[in-house]
């Protein structure tokens, strides 16, 4: 990591949780992994604000923790993570997403999640009904059992996901983390009587909500942070689809995602297999394509040079996929050359798109390839030489 992102890391955690936690994060950064006295010891703070600090990091998942480096019976050595921290700047996105698909209550489960680190499911639901019925005009609250439903719906997807337990972090795999438990929750959100709640009450109602059982004791819940940039990589092709070809090509790449969401990994090269007649019956019911027209659709989408879809075997009619790294690769080149065209005309990024398809050629070919005067292709090589878009290769 750079000096840049380590200072952004720390700006970012001054921010959100103050100074100490600051220092404490900023120095792991920069140091690795270290043991509580060390740490305590180089960054000169007392012992209880260090894990006090720590406690914070862990639970916002920006530190990790594990056996130290002299194996079993060492002391624990505490991990920071640059790109975790750096997580913090795409919170608003995360939110906005789960509005746009599950409407206010779906925002307000994902921001609590987010402000705290992790959450027992009972305890979100009545948080978040009590800011509804907040919200709501005189006499009306929000029905626990509707908090619920959203929650339930945002873990079905894969966007919440259980916390591992203790012994397991750091562990490849939990196989219960999509897993709902059984939570006794009947009620209605409560309007707060007054907005000047002292701190102590404030506390006060806090201890006494998880005081109150409701049969998911120690089952904590966090923010699936892959899942949502698994979504925002869907989104992207999408638009690109809808872009490069038309509304109804984008609906049928979309109902293609949609089917393989959370059978997907975000590693993936492509999506799973699916027929024809999966993706016509899963097809929005607003989309009255006949059969014929989504098999042309398809066809339109594996001969296209994105690459959006590929299709795999004749029997049957054939099983598609989702080309996902291809067509990413694919949306991350047409990007560049825009830029460059944008940057330094349309000559240029002529010669730039020759490069990248044909990887190398003397400036000669340069020349009669793009069929550019020499002078003029000499020159936009230079730029773009000296703009690190190119690179000069020795015999």
């Amino acid at each position: 990591m750079t000096a840049q992102e380590v200072r952004l890391c720390g700006l970012l955690l001054q921010e959100h949780f103050g100074e100490v936690v600051e220092r404490i994060g900023t120095h792991l950064l920069r140091a690795g992994a270290q043991n509580l006295r060390n740490i305590a010891n180089e960054t000169n703070t007392p012992l209880d604000l260090v894990k006090k600090s720590l406690c914070v990091l862990v639970q916002h998942g920006a530190c990790e923790f594990g056996s130290g480096r002299r194996g079993p019976g060492s002391p624990v050595e505490y991990r920071a993570s640059c790109e975790r921290v750096l997580r913090v700047l795409r919170y608003p996105r995360y939110i906005y997403t789960a509005k746009t698909l599950y409407g206010d209550t779906g925002e307000l489960i994902v921001e609590e999640v987010l402000q705290r680190g992790h959450m027992t499911m009972s305890n979100t639901v009545k948080t978040v009904a009590d800011r509804l019925t907040h919200n709501m005009e005189e006499g009306r609250s929000m029905e626990y059992s509707e908090v619920v439903s959203a929650f339930s719906k945002l873990v079905e997807t894969h966007f919440l996901q259980r916390c591992p337990p203790v012994a397991e972090m750091g562990t490849a795999s939990n196989p219960d983390c999509y897993k709902l438990p059984h939570v006794t929750l009947t009620g209605r959100g409560k309007r707060r009587r007054s907005s000047d709640d002292s701190e102590e009450q404030r506390r006060g109602k806090k201890a006494k909500m998880d005081s109150e059982s409701c049969g998911d004791e120690g089952i904590y819940w966090q923010v699936n942070f892959e899942r949502f940039h698994q979504h925002f990589r869907d989104q992207a092709i999408i638009s690109a689809v809808a872009s490069k070809l038309d509304q109804t090509s984008s609906e049928i790449v979309r109902t293609m995602l949609r089917m393989s969401e959370v059978t997907t990994t975000q590693t993936a090269a492509y999506t799973q297999p699916l027929s024809a007649n999966e993706i016509f019956r899963s097809l929005p019911p607003n989309y009255s394509i006949s059969r014929p027209i989504l098999d042309q659709y398809l066809s339109l989408l594996v001969d296209d040079p994105m690459e959006f879809v590929g299709k795999s075997g004749d029997s049957g009619g054939g099983m598609y996929v989702v080309n996902l790294q291809r067509a990413l690769a694919n949306l991350a080149r047409a990007t560049l050359e825009s830029v460059v065209q944008e940057r330094f005309g349309s000559r240029s990024a002529r010669i730039f798109r020759l490069l990248l398809r044909k990887r190398h050629l003397e400036q000669k070919q340069v020349e009669d390839f793009a069929m550019i005067p020499a002078k003029e292709a000499k020159d936009m090589l230079y730029t773009l030489l000296s703009e690190n878009l190119v690179q000069l290769q020795g015999c």
